[in-house]
């Protein structure tokens, strides 16, 4: 019996049967991509979720994550406030205009303040009012239950706030806030039923042992949507000089993940460019989502290579406004 079989059926692997498959030098990479295939194809069929971000405050930053350009740690960067909320309504036009179903509306810092939020909410509001159809996912950092509650009200369907790496890990990447801070952060979402988005950052020193814990401690918190970034080092940050990936392990990684989180959304993030290169096709045959144009300080493909390797593939692109397709048994 296959390993997609056995998940299909109900089993759940463990953590050490993961590791085993992870770092087992004779199990072939593209068997793993095959086996994730399989559980990729019987969830999401051949449609693609797309994802655009808007960069709405830049650099002004207090927190020393080693990976981002955007940290205190970074004096040469780029810098500005929260934008009006006439650019970010523009975002959203752009989005639904370029067939984008998830509109990602990204602040820097430790977390906003609550004219902050006030100021996203207002303009929610009118991006629903204008593109109902379009789904709104917050990332402004650590957030409390007042402002969850604010940006439920307002219409926010996602909240995105990645755990980054393995809580073992955490004080490599980053001291100024814990592991359980983020932790909290979505479980607080979750509270006021706003869909969990979280997901990690591959190519940081860490080790096999910590990707394992990655996955499965998204898996334990039940995460809508699992953002898979690949390490685009930053000159200036710690990780700056950091080369650790190649593109079959990025795609074992993505496998991996999916075996993991059968039935959740598995998103091809930051560094896929530079990292996956000529693979990304390949990639998506494990992810069922990507991120369309730039990051927030790095700069994606043009938009019609993604386009075009959609189509090559055969897929088509997921409209659907359902954040849960199935609970993972």
């Amino acid at each position: 019996m296959t390993i997609a079989t056995r998940i299909l059926n109900g089993e759940i692997l463990t953590p050490e049967e993961a590791y085993t498959l992870f770092t087992d030098e004779t199990l072939d990479t593209m068997t793993m991509v095959h086996e994730a295939y399989q559980l990729r194809k019987h969830y999401y069929g051949h449609k693609v979720k797309l994802n655009m971000i808007l960069n709405a405050k830049s650099g002004i930053c207090s927190e020393d994550c080693g990976y981002c350009g955007q940290s205190r740690e970074i004096k040469e960067k780029q810098r500005y406030a929260l934008i009006p909320e006439n650019q970010i309504t523009e975002g959203a036009k752009v989005a639904a205009e370029n067939e984008i179903g998830t509109y990602c509306i990204v602040m820097s810092g430790r977390g906003p303040s609550d004219k902050e939020v006030d100021h996203i909410t207002a303009s929610v509001e009118r991006i629903k009012a204008e593109h109902p159809q379009l789904k709104i996912c917050a990332c402004l950092g650590l957030a409390n239950d007042k402002q969850a509650a604010k940006l439920k009200a307002a219409g926010v369907d996602r909240y995105n706030h990645n755990l980054n790496t393995s809580e073992n890990y955490h004080e490599e990447v980053v001291t100024t806030h814990t592991y359980q801070n983020r932790v909290d952060t979505i479980e607080t979402m979750k509270a006021h039923n706003i869909s969990p988005c979280s997901g990690v950052i591959c190519g940081m020193g860490e080790t096999d042992q910590d990707i394992i814990d990655m996955a499965f401690a998204l898996r334990n918190i039940d995460a809508d949507s699992i953002p898979v970034n690949f390490l685009h080092p930053i000159k200036g940050t710690k990780f700056g000089n950091m080369n650790q990936l190649t593109p079959m392990r990025c795609l074992r990684i993505l496998a991996l993940f999916r075996l993991i989180n059968p039935t959740k959304e598995i998103r091809i993030a930051g560094g896929r460019e530079v990292n996956l290169r000529s693979l990304q096709a390949t990639a998506l045959m494990v992810a069922n989502s990507i991120f369309v144009g730039d990051y927030l300080i790095t700069g994606g493909q043009p938009n019609q290579l993604d386009y075009d390797m959609i189509k090559d593939l055969g897929y088509e692109i997921d409209y659907g406004h359902t954040d849960k397709v199935v609970k993972a048994k």
